[in-house]
């Protein structure tokens, strides 16, 4: 059995006597792909017109123009290569492109698309479905980067008995929380305004019997940094549990337990003290811990998550919420 240390007050208190109500998946500002649009196909000239000359039209009938207004872009994404490397022949949806360099969400890179707002290799784009080369510089307007900074991020110490996503009947989402009675306040804190619930959806869950750390954004970049399918965030939860726990059960909480047929990705778990376990989580399944737990024969009586990434809960009270700070970043 591996040794645990002497027994210590914990860092959080709660579990609601009696079975709590099923866990409800919570809805994310993951954004649907469009669908692919058809290659336009180009026209070709008649052998009786291939000699005649090419005329511009003009008037009425020429096409608006596509040259960029006079606003510099900002430019941001990755660079392209040198001007005489060889461009892959396959394209990429700008949106998908402008997502997977943390640009924007995909739902906003198409908004941005659309209002004109996204330069690539320095032409403005604004029809929607266009493609690009995996290698193109992709630019936002100034507006954009306006608009994207104009974006909240919340975070909430959630309490038990509130679901994470959207409600069902018998469930309160966390989201009902976000009032400004309820906002932890500082002498810099932003004043809090209806219009901060607008778009605001949880970046991840944290089920209905477990308390701490939750991030409620506007923002899709945020929300891909989180819980994007290649996001690094780790994420770090304190256990209280009741069982037995031998050295081989803890290291298989480490690294070697599968849920749903699908192998885990390696987790860091220790003892804190004689009933308390901190996990580093870099996934976050259904109910993950609580199941891994029951895999090696422990039951959880209490889950507090404490961290994400590079923010922390801190001295946020219970029940309360603030906006993420200027100088915190993930």
């Amino acid at each position: 059995m591996a040794a645990r240390p002497g027994r210590s007050p914990l860092g959080y208190s709660g579990t609601p006597p009696g079975k709590a109500p099923a866990t409800r998946r919570a809805k994310t500002m993951a954004d649907s792909p469009l669908p692919a649009a058809d290659a336009a196909t180009r026209p070709q000239r008649s052998p009786a017109s291939a000699d005649a000359p090419v005329r511009r039209q003009t008037g009425s009938t020429a096409p608006p123009s596509r040259a960029p207004q006079q606003r510099s872009p900002v430019v941001s994404g990755k660079p392209t290569l040198p001007a005489d490397a060889d461009v892959p022949a396959a394209t990429v949806r700008i949106s998908k492109l402008m997502a997977e360099r943390g640009l924007c969400s995909r739902r906003d890179a198409d908004d941005y698309i659309a209002r004109g707002w996204v330069f690539v290799d320095g032409k403005r784009v604004s029809e929607l479905g266009t493609r690009a080369s995996p290698t193109a510089v992709i630019t936002l307007d100034r507006r954009a980067l306006a608009n994207q900074d104009a974006r909240l991020t919340i975070l909430l110490h959630k309490p038990v008995g509130y679901v994470s996503g959207q409600p069902e009947p018998g469930f309160t989402p966390a989201v009902v929380l976000i009032q400004p009675e309820r906002q932890f306040r500082t002498a810099d804190t932003p004043v809090f305004h209806p219009a901060c619930l607008r778009g605001l959806a949880p970046a991840g869950r944290l089920d209905i019997d477990s308390t701490g750390l939750l991030v409620l954004t506007q923002d899709g970049r945020v929300a891909r940094q989180l819980v994007g399918e290649d996001s690094t965030i780790d994420k770090e939860y304190l256990v209280r549990v009741e069982g037995q726990l031998d050295s081989r059960g803890l290291a298989l909480l480490n690294n070697g337990l599968s849920l749903d047929d699908r192998r885990l990705k390696p987790a860091r778990v220790e003892w804190l003290n004689a009933d308390q376990l901190r996990f580093i989580l870099r996934e976050g399944r259904k109910r993950q811990i609580r199941r891994m737990c029951e895999l090696v024969g422990l039951r959880v009586l209490g889950l507090k998550r404490v961290r994400i990434g590079a923010v922390r809960l801190g001295d946020l009270p219970l029940g309360q919420w603030r906006f993420l700070r200027p100088d915190e970043s993930f």
